[in-house]
């Protein structure tokens, strides 16, 4: 019996981790601004994952492992192509429980001014939070490479937080 709710607690203990997945939001509406200093961005990671390396990549190990975790997987040379592209994993505090939405707008090679956005919905999030985010696949393929992109963090409709790539205006 004892192994029985042990088990069972794992698995919802696990599926209560897996964090919500990043949609497109088909026309991104701006919305009003007002800052918060109850929530904050922390850290910013940003890499791409190009089809061709360069040679820095095998001078440096955290670099090639970067590169080995994202294909990790990727057995045919499809796969390995659905994988090229850019990732953003955003580390951000809330210093009170809020229903906050992280949106990540951004544009790319091909598309020159048009913005594109996605948004992950976290309900109650307090403390520290990641939001990873990934432009990859045929998104990537069609569209090239991100060049400019701004993250925000959203509570009741209002930015609370922005984040910001040097190219945004």
């Amino acid at each position: 019996m004892k192994r029985a709710l042990a088990f069972l607690y794992f698995i919802l203990a696990g599926c209560a981790g897996v964090p919500p997945k990043p949609h497109q939001v088909p026309n991104p509406q701006p919305l009003p601004v007002a800052l918060d200093r109850d929530f904050s961005f922390r850290k910013t990671i940003q890499y791409y994952l190009e089809p061709f390396p360069k040679q820095i990549a095998k001078l440096d190990e955290s670099v090639g492992f970067e590169r080995s975790y994202r294909v990790f997987g990727a057995i045919t040379a499809l796969d390995q192509r659905d994988r090229f592209g850019n990732y953003y994993t955003f580390f951000w505090r809330a210093q009170h429980r809020a229903d906050v939405t992280v949106r990540l707008e951004y544009r790319q090679e091909k598309t020159h001014a048009f913005t594109q956005a996605r948004e992950v919905f976290q309900s109650q999030a307090r403390g520290t939070n990641r939001t990873v985010f990934a432009i990859i696949g045929d998104d990537y393929a069609n569209d090239g490479r991100v060049i400019a992109w701004r993250a925000s963090l959203i509570v009741d409709g209002r930015v609370v937080a922005i984040n910001k790539s040097y190219l945004w205006e």
